[in-house]
């Protein structure tokens, strides 16, 4: 099963998409919707828009790739935003079609239009159905956006892409030589303030999203 999981926030997500759209003719993917925040909040990690100093050189570097690749790209009128409400929209179905994903992120990126004139959802089915996704992400170790998941391994990022692609062709990737080595590789020296956060953390994976509050914590953490 092949899995990609999105926040309409994302640009790199929006950026991504004509990747994920090439793959899906070949292979079946699911498009699952998720909170961001939820995700972030769980591994105790920060959205690049968070970043004061980071900020400002992503948004460049998503306007230089788009513009690089000839992709329409506007950034919306205010970024991080809430996109929760959106994204409940798309879960409003079992099966998020990739024409409806495609269509909320050319609205918000392509046009730079306000995502709160997207439709939303307040179907309770709805809500559930992004919570779970969110948990689903997160137990299947995904810890950003956009995440592609082929076989149980995480593909994370715009630049993975290829990667992704080929561990499709070639299951055995990362069963030889250094690759293979990289699932021993010790753990150096830690920071402090960081062994410390992990420690408290714990948790599985559907415990941690529902002790962020999924949503809740979706609507202000945005990267």
């Amino acid at each position: 099963m092949v899995a990609w999981y999105f926040d309409l926030v994302s640009p790199f997500a929006y950026l991504a998409l004509p990747n994920v759209e090439r793959l899906a003719a070949r292979h079946p993917v699911r498009f699952r919707p998720v909170v961001l925040g939820a995700i972030l909040s769980h591994w105790g990690g920060l959205g690049p828009a968070e970043i004061a100093p980071k900020r400002l050189h992503t948004y460049r570097l998503c306007q230089f790739l788009a513009d690089r690749a000839g992709v329409p790209f506007r950034f919306p009128p205010a970024h991080p935003f809430r996109s929760l409400d959106a994204l409940r929209g798309l879960a409003a179905v079992e099966e998020p079609e990739a024409g409806a994903v495609r269509a909320a992120f050319e609205h918000i990126w392509a046009r730079g239009g306000d995502p709160a004139a997207l439709p939303g959802s307040a179907d309770p089915d709805a809500k559930a159905r992004l919570r779970g996704w969110t948990a689903e992400a997160v137990a299947a170790g995904v810890f950003g956006v956009p995440s592609l998941v082929v076989a149980g391994k995480v593909f994370w990022g715009l630049d993975a892409m290829p990667m992704a692609e080929a561990f499709q062709r070639n299951p055995a990737l990362f069963a030889t030589g250094e690759m293979q080595r990289l699932d021993r590789l010790p753990f150096g020296a830690p920071r402090a303030d960081a062994s410390r956060a992990g420690a408290e953390q714990g948790g599985s994976g559907q415990a941690g999203a529902e002790q962020a509050g999924v949503e809740q914590a979706g609507v202000d953490r945005r990267g």
